[in-house]
């Protein structure tokens, strides 16, 4: 009984390694800090694709009528922990809608009390040159549109493109990427 409890065990185990922790399964591309997965919603993914994506709460569309790009790390390649404050930049993708979410690495959102759970393309406001800028982390940042990060935790975000335009979808490595600073010393 307990060899019978090993292997379940071991079999488990594996599983979820191989769902969460085993990219090369999963072909993507990077841009940036962002990444998104070439074969997400496509006709051309296989059980382990699949298998990933609804362990790991994607709902997947076809990239005619969705993309999605998550960033772990800033630009600077360090992991993006919510403790830490994060200013984000870029102008709206081509896409007819677009929004950044900040997640928990439990794949929940934050709590937020001021309501902002993403930045999208109706709340942006675009400066004189066009670009939007957002911030997350623990404390606001004056000017800045702010998704709170509470707690010390790692912090995932989403850029999601609806409908995105047909030079994207054949060539997601045209994306315009949003930058990812941290600003300052984390909390």
């Amino acid at each position: 009984a307990l060899l019978y409890l090993g292997a379940v065990a071991l079999g488990l185990g594996s599983a979820w390694w191989v769902l969460k922790k085993s990219p090369w399964l999963n072909p993507s591309v990077e841009v940036g800090a962002w990444r998104t997965n070439l074969q997400a919603g496509s006709q051309d993914a296989g059980m382990y694709t699949r298998a990933t994506i609804a362990v790991n709460a994607l709902l997947a569309l076809g990239r005619d009528e969705t993309m999605y790009f998550i960033a772990t790390r800033d630009d600077a390649g360090h992991p993006l922990r919510s403790q830490c404050n994060y200013r984000i930049t870029g102008v709206p993708p081509q896409a007819r809608w677009w929004s950044i979410t900040a997640y928990a690495d439990d794949l929940f959102l934050f709590d937020a009390p001021n309501g902002h759970y993403s930045l999208n393309g109706s709340t942006a406001k675009l400066d004189a040159a066009g670009a939007f800028s957002l911030s997350t982390g623990p404390t606001e940042q004056p000017g800045l549109y702010w998704l709170p990060t509470p707690g010390n935790r790692a912090l995932i975000l989403t850029l999601r493109l609806y409908n995105p335009a047909p030079t994207l979808q054949a060539a997601p490595q045209t994306l315009v990427a949003p930058a990812v600073q941290k600003i300052g010393d984390c909390a």
